[in-house]
């Protein structure tokens, strides 16, 4: 019983992981790109039976922190806009 319990939130884990590393490409890349990675880290750690998730999550997660690094080199800023 408590084993499907920590399952059950390592699949919790492994699914805000993916949410957050998709919002993190969008906005707040920042704060939510380390929370992927780390959910993302924990999920796997755990044994979560969405794995591809938590793999997603991880991706995404850098890619966040990816977005970042080439507008604090290309703008010196930390945020995105589209357009002129």
């Amino acid at each position: 019983m408590a084993t499907s319990r920590l399952r059950r939130h390592a699949d919790g884990m492994a699914v805000a992981s993916f949410i957050l590393g998709l919002l993190g490409t969008l906005v707040l890349n920042l704060l939510l790109g380390p929370c992927a990675l780390v959910l993302g880290t924990l999920a796997l750690a755990r044994g979560t039976t969405r794995r591809g998730r938590a793999l997603l999550g991880l991706t995404l997660g850098a890619t966040d922190l990816l977005i970042l690094a080439l507008l604090v080199t290309t703008d010196g800023t930390v945020s995105w806009h589209i357009g002129g």
